[in-house]
């Protein structure tokens, strides 16, 4: 097999798992984790049930690599080489707006739902998602705030619980009406505002400065 044949199926293999997985991420949504079948998602996506076996080994390996996909698309702008000639602003901009658009996709606001309604029933489900997508942000973004202690750009005891902070204000209460329906996702330009105010609280606070 040529190296063209071997690239050519390696991007079908590639193509097949996006396309599983949003199929997932879609009945997930709709039916929930514990009505979903392995045979819904194929239903929607076609193949067999060996494919997505093979894959994945079980519906909640499925529901792992959906959550992992999504940390990956939000830990992409905290990847050092790119953020090595930015200053921290800079930095903190584009990882708010990753992380904006993550929050805000229609497959991650499905999944999140998802979390919390089977959360009770399926604790893994929620260990899942909290440590392949918001810690995982979070221990990224902590590395880059004790990065820039080093080099004497900000003062924060826990770098952190700093992080933390950050991933909450760009998540605030705008996450949470899209969560409960009553709204829709902002747009562009209003996520770059929210994300904005965000960056510029964070880093300077708002205590008055006398």
């Amino acid at each position: 097999m040529t190296d063209a044949m071997v690239a050519a199926k390696l991007d079908r293999t590639l193509g097949r798992r996006e396309a599983l997985l949003a199929a997932a991420a879609e009945v997930f949504f709709e039916q929930g984790y514990a009505a979903t079948s392995i045979d819904a998602i194929i239903e929607r996506v076609g193949g067999s049930k060996r494919n997505i076996y093979n894959e994945f080994g079980s519906k909640e390996g499925m529901f792992t690599a959906l959550v992992s996909k999504f940390a990956e698309e939000v830990l992409s702008s905290l990847v050092i080489d790119e953020i090595m000639g930015r200053n921290l602003r800079e930095t903190l901009i584009a990882f708010g707006e990753h992380l904006m658009g993550a929050y805000m996709s229609p497959a991650l606001i499905g999944v999140y739902r998802t979390v919390v309604a089977e959360a009770n029933r399926y604790p893994t489900l929620g260990k899942t998602f909290y440590e392949n997508g918001p810690a995982r942000a979070t221990g990224r973004l902590a590395e880059v705030l004790e990065a820039a202690k080093a080099r004497g750009e900000i003062h924060a005891d826990d770098c952190l619980r700093a992080a933390s902070h950050f991933v909450g204000m760009i998540r605030d209460n705008l996450h949470l009406q899209v969560v409960l329906g009553l709204r829709s996702p902002p747009d562009a330009e209003e996520a770059r505002i929210a994300v904005l105010s965000a960056v510029d609280v964070f880093l300077g606070g708002v205590a008055s400065r006398r």
